[in-house]
């Protein structure tokens, strides 16, 4: 035997519908308080979720580093806040004019940033008016400031090893870099600097 449905007052219900439809009704507010600690729970879960994940994120991906110095003036200015892609090396090889941070060499519990000028294999010189020179053609170094390479300090044909690499300091006139110490073995090279988050003002991505 059919029940039958009394039709509420509900839109698009109408008395002529058929009357084994099932039909459900809103719950009373009596019957919210599981559903809401339900939702609770779920966003407890995604924020739990989203935490690991960043963490996660910082300690594989990305590492946040504050810069100390001012060899990289103009580009980077001294205590700077960056964001340094650790795994992009995984997948891509390093590149001139990448800025890149590594265990410096000669003590390896200090890490410095600089830009990589010279790549495995190539030959490197600086002439005495500061000129770079790459397997003997001219390198344009746009990123450099006229304020900054007022002292150049020419350095004779320099062959750079496999798996090493030549770095410099943007700011050629005071950068303790791979003309004092020499070349940056490739396994020391940990990070490419991606993004400035600090001061607001130069937020934005760092490109050459």
């Amino acid at each position: 035997m059919k029940q039958e449905l009394k039709i509420r007052n509900y839109t698009g219900i109408l008395p002529e519908d058929d009357r084994d439809i099932e039909v459900t009704y809103p719950e009373d507010a009596t019957q919210q308080g599981g559903s809401l600690w339900t939702e609770a729970k779920s966003l407890a879960r995604d924020v739990v979720f989203a935490a690991i994940t960043a963490v996660l994120i910082v300690v594989f991906v990305v590492q946040p580093v504050k810069v100390e110095g001012t060899s990289m003036l103009p580009r980077l200015e001294n205590d700077e806040r960056i964001f340094v892609n650790k795994m992009v090396y995984s997948f891509h090889p390093i590149k001139r004019d990448d800025i890149v941070v590594f265990w410096f060499p000669d003590d390896p519990s200090k890490s410095f940033i600089k830009r990589v000028i010279g790549l495995p294999g190539e030959v490197v010189r600086i002439d005495h008016k500061g000129q770079l020179y790459v397997n003997g053609q001219p390198v344009d170094e746009p990123y450099l400031s006229p304020d900054r390479t007022r002292y150049p300090r020419a350095m004779p044909d320099t062959v750079i090893k496999p798996h090493y690499y030549f770095v410099m300091g943007d700011n050629r006139d005071a950068s303790n870099d791979s003309r004092s110490w020499g070349l940056v073995p490739e396994k020391y090279i940990y990070g490419k600097a991606m993004f400035r988050y600090w001061p607001l003002s130069r937020l934005g991505l760092l490109n050459h």
